[in-house]
């Protein structure tokens, strides 16, 4: 056994261990073949099964429109409540709606959605705080992933615009996700609608004045990617415009 290991093996005697430290400590731990080859091959089956299921719930669920947000937000906050109004517009337009599956602005969406008679889709995923599906997800079309990676996939490919409300991390996230890959042609460019000029015009002054001004990491018609709206009527206008302009229907 060699002095690394040795170290690791003390300190994981000399105290309880919370489970960050314990993931920590586990990076820098020797592993023989058969565990890393045991290990690995379970997750690569694991990830293709979460694939697989994606792929099969959702590959008749026609167009959809993904609402993303915070999972923090209440029934009875101004942005709950136009997330609920911009889904049930979307359903009255011809399109689904796709949510992360959760509480807050996830559940309005499919709450607005299911008010209106249209396709509500629950893409949830298994956090330590056990996150659920919320009520409003169509039985059949939730999905529950392991994986933040695999969910990302499965939001491109059965999207034909994502809606960005107010959120955290999460939602900064998912929003920087689908500008890259649009931004990098990984992707075809579909219409990216951000809600609440309040909330996000400090992130945009900083995208206009550090990101392309000062430091030049963008171009300037990378600005083009996204629209940022105040209602929940020029969220929807947003989409139908987009594919109007581009002579598109919807039902692809």
């Amino acid at each position: 056994m060699d002095a690394k290991q040795t170290k690791l093996d003390h300190i994981r005697k000399a105290r309880d261990l919370t489970d960050d430290e314990q993931k920590i400590i586990q990076a820098f731990e020797e592993k023989d073949w058969n565990e890393i080859k045991s290990y690995d091959s379970w997750v690569i089956f694991k990830v293709m099964s979460e694939f697989v299921e994606g792929f099969q719930k959702l590959a008749k669920i026609g167009p959809c429109v993904t609402v993303f947000g915070s999972a923090r937000t209440k029934p009875d906050h101004q942005y709950y409540q136009m997330a609920e109004e911009i889904a049930a517009k979307l359903v009255r337009h011809g399109y689904g709606v796709i949510s992360g599956g959760g509480p807050g602005i996830m559940e309005a969406a499919n709450k607005g959605a299911r008010s209106e008679g249209g396709k509500s889709v629950g893409l949830n995923i298994i956090l330590p705080f056990e996150q659920k599906g919320n009520e409003y997800i169509d039985p059949d079309k939730l999905i529950t992933f392991d994986y933040f990676f695999v969910r990302k996939v499965m939001f491109v490919k059965y999207s034909q615009g994502f809606i960005v409300m107010p959120g955290g991390f999460g939602t900064l996230d998912e929003l920087f996700e689908a500008l890259t890959l649009i931004q990098t042609k990984k992707i075809g460019r579909f219409p990216i609608v951000l809600v609440g000029k309040d909330f996000w015009g400090g992130l945009i002054d900083w995208i206009k004045s550090t990101l392309l001004a000062d430091e030049k990491n963008i171009n300037e018609e990378d600005l083009e990617l996204f629209k940022v709206v105040e209602t929940a009527s020029e969220a929807v206008g947003v989409i139908d415009e987009f594919y109007s302009k581009y002579l598109l229907s919807p039902n692809f």
